[in-house]
């Protein structure tokens, strides 16, 4: 359990300085007085889901192993097809 946790922790922090992580940031940062508020609301929106989807990504390849994470998209598409034919 531990490991797990200093696994979920480095990918988390892995995420955090990724390097399009940091120049997302920086760019933010450097170009905000030229923006607009709805120009600043989506780069926010951008740099968050980016950061949240890179971290989600690396804390599952931490936590699962290949076959884990095979099975686990396998089962997501065939769920994606149920609701595709529940419509």
């Amino acid at each position: 359990m531990i490991s797990t946790a200093l696994a979920i922790q480095n990918a988390t922090g892995e995420a955090v300085t990724d390097f399009s992580t940091l120049i997302m940031a920086k760019t933010i940062a450097n170009t905000r007085a030229n923006m607009t508020e709805d120009e600043f609301a989506e780069a926010l929106f951008n740099y968050s889901a980016h950061l949240a989807s890179l971290t989600a990504t690396l804390v599952t390849s931490a936590c699962l192993t290949e076959s884990e994470l095979n099975d686990m998209i396998e089962t997501i598409k065939e769920m994606d097809s149920i609701g595709k034919d529940i419509e």
